[in-house]
């Protein structure tokens, strides 16, 4: 799932994405990380990533990976054993193509606490769905010895300060995507050979 935060006309502000912001904060030591691409479309499922996206990797030929997916599985109503099922399907792909301590898995965000959650579902009921999402992608994470990384509680956050929040009242802000940032690079660099 691609979370962007929207510029000026709808224009995503590509820094504020917190891909970039992960490779920013990971530092210019050598050898130089770049962001080979980003391929996180709004609104993919675990279907589209399966279909799409790991497709792409055999052509990019990366050498690290991320992965962020669920919450579009949630909006749709999709049950949770087809999602859990499609997350194991990914997360096999991806390790197959890096090997499982060159992915880092990003927990799903609550997207309930924000101003325009609710016209995604009954809040209750998402935010519930959404926990259980992160339960399995943890479970099916350390089952592959792939990292996973929990940003739930700084997604919540936003239900409180709304600086938290995108101009669109439901994706995270360029702030939010840095606290996930605070989280995620420690356990990228230890991966990488950067901590």
């Amino acid at each position: 799932d691609e979370h962007l935060v929207p510029g000026r006309r709808g224009r995503v502000q590509r820094l504020d994405r917190w891909p970039d912001r992960l490779v920013a904060a990971l530092g210019t030591a050598e050898p130089t990380l770049e962001l080979v691409a980003n391929l996180a479309v709004n609104g993919y499922t675990t279907d589209d990533l399966i279909r799409h996206e790991l497709p792409a990797l055999d052509e990019l030929e990366p050498g690290f990976v991320s992965v962020q997916i669920g919450v579009n599985d949630v909006v749709r109503g999709r049950s949770p054993g087809s999602s859990i099922a499609n997350v194991g399907a990914i997360l096999d792909g991806l390790a197959r193509r890096v090997g499982p301590g060159r992915v880092v898995t990003v927990a799903v965000p609550d997207y309930t606490v924000t101003p325009a959650g609710a016209d995604y579902g009954d809040p209750r009921r998402q935010h519930d769905a959404i926990v259980a999402v992160n339960q399995a992608i943890a479970r099916e994470a350390a089952d592959r010895g792939i990292a996973f990384v929990d940003i739930f509680d700084v997604s919540r956050m936003a239900g409180e300060d709304r600086t938290l929040v995108a101009n669109d009242g439901l994706h995270p802000s360029g702030q939010q995507y840095g606290l996930w940032v605070e989280r995620i690079a420690p356990v990228v660099g230890r991966l990488i050979g950067r901590a």
